[in-house]
């Protein structure tokens, strides 16, 4: 919190967002995954498949909101071991600066993102709101798993491998570079820039292909999309849903060149930094192994970064000088620093 227990911009902090939670009252039997800190979505049972509902805004950038509004809550779908289907779409729109052009823009954008990833656009709600300075929309997404596939992350267990595909910060990276290019030229080489830009179609924001390939390859017992806050909150949520401890090596931590090189200009950790584009994949030693030869023939970068540990072990990470030090979550991701 900031001063006064004014709250600094980004998610709530996980102990006060785990607070408010536990206040919610599950009335129906049939949800079995509910508002709990590290889950990516809730799962509803159906009888012979689950219901996985998300919700999630787009709120740190004003550009291709429509496709990032897509792909970030049909990671979280993913993460949980299942296959989005179908989408709603909350739009608020700036009184100022809104027009006609602005919203068939994001329209368009919101329906060619549901058509790559087979997903239908089945509802909404649209508005001009007074007060806001850009655009923010709200997505909604549905989607369904086979009950063999369920992913749930309590079911992680000590000495269980921690996997993480492309690497860190991806989303973060490619928003920097299209909306700070102005301060980043004279300062980086432009090839480098525009390859950062377009980080988010390769290696790519969506977790979908890796996470599918993991629940048809091997048995998962978790699996967690790091978006705000980066890795370090991502593996601290991972380690509250499992309630166990986590054991992470620093320098097995896949960095891009371009991530390196614009959080190096702006002081900026990579390791907190919005990281939509990786996937945490938990499984046995076996199963993991299993998991990233598949990977690897499917031509995705992944990592063994660490291990689960018993509950008391805590949730550190040995650092690049083999220093073990506790991970904490950041008070807001490393990209509000700019905004």
């Amino acid at each position: 919190m900031g001063e006064k227990g004014r709250l600094k911009p980004g998610k709530l902090a996980p102990i006060f967002l785990e607070k408010l939670l536990r206040k919610i009252p599950i009335r129906d039997e049939r949800v079995i995954v509910g508002p709990k800190v590290g889950e990516d979505a809730a799962v509803v049972n159906l009888g012979k498949k689950y219901l996985i509902l998300k919700t999630d805004p787009i709120t740190f950038t004003s550009k291709r909101i429509g496709w990032y509004a897509i792909n970030v809550n049909a990671n979280d779908i993913a993460a949980m071991g299942g296959v989005p289907r179908f989408f709603l779409a909350t739009l608020l729109l700036p009184e100022e600066e809104t027009t006609e052009e602005l919203v068939e823009e994001i329209f368009c954008d919101i329906i060619s993102s549901c058509e790559k990833l087979n997903i239908t656009l089945c509802g909404g709600h649209t508005e001009v709101t007074p007060g806001l300075k850009k655009p923010i929309l709200v997505g909604m997404m549905v989607g369904e798993a086979e009950r063999e596939e369920l992913v749930i992350n309590n079911r992680a267990e000590v000495g269980d491998i921690i996997l993480l595909t492309k690497g860190i910060a991806i989303e973060g990276t490619s928003i920097i570079a299209s909306d700070f290019y102005e301060e980043l030229k004279g300062k980086l080489e432009e090839k480098l820039i525009r390859r950062a830009m377009k980080l988010r179609e390769e290696p790519g924001l969506s977790v979908i292909k890796e996470a599918r390939i993991a629940v048809k390859t091997a048995h998962v017992h978790a699996m967690h999309d790091p978006t705000e806050g980066g890795l370090i909150t991502g593996i601290y949520e991972l380690a509250k849903a499992a309630d166990k401890g986590t054991l992470i090596y620093q320098r097995e931590i896949p960095i891009l060149p371009e991530t390196e090189a614009i959080c190096k200009i702006f002081n900026i950790n990579p390791l907190g930094l919005i990281a939509s584009g990786a996937l945490l994949i938990v499984a046995s030693p076996p199963e993991a192994k299993k998991i990233r030869k598949e990977l690897i023939k499917n031509g995705i970068l992944v990592c063994k970064i660490g291990e689960i540990k018993e509950r008391e072990f805590g949730v550190k990470m040995e650092n690049e000088k083999g220093e073990v030090i506790e991970i904490l979550p950041l008070p807001s991701d490393e990209l509000t620093k700019l905004l």
